[in-house]
């Protein structure tokens, strides 16, 4: 029987589509590849039609729960210029941000303007020579990163 073997795109929920496709296209690096109204915006990295697919519900939509669910989508970056790069566009747009080194990762965790979580990390496992991740989560000194 024959399984799935990628993920092949997420499928986020925000109030204002302008303001998602803003924060997505110029924090993360995605362009748009087709947009639909005022509903539907598609978001790629270059190789499909479509990595984040973006709905809008309208001003008044609640916000994501903090019970069971996505907890956070996460991008990869190819390396600290890029990670640091992220981390002063975030902080021009005045997005708190948690900066953590988890041994075989550096991660920045933050939330998009609509509360949903995101992660923007760097593999650091063949660094590092560490493979497994141990539970780690250490604040990264994100002075470094600039």
């Amino acid at each position: 029987m024959a399984h799935p073997t990628k993920l092949g795109h997420v499928h986020l929920k925000v109030r204002e589509l302008d303001r998602a496709v803003e924060f997505y296209t110029e924090v993360v690096g995605l362009d748009v590849t087709e947009r639909v109204g005022d509903s539907f915006a598609f978001l790629s990295f270059g190789d499909h039609h479509h990595d984040v697919a973006l709905q809008a519900l309208g001003p008044d939509a609640p916000g994501p729960s903090s019970g069971v669910g996505l907890y956070h989508t996460a991008f990869e970056v190819p390396d600290e210029d890029e990670l640091g790069a992220t981390l002063k566009r975030l902080e021009e747009r005045g997005v708190e941000v948690s900066p953590v080194d988890h041994g075989i990762s550096q991660a920045l965790y933050f939330e998009d303007p609509d509360g949903n979580g995101v992660e923007v990390y760097l593999d650091t496992r063949e660094r590092n020579d560490r493979w497994e991740w141990r539970g780690e989560n250490e604040r990264l000194d994100s002075d470094q990163l600039l």
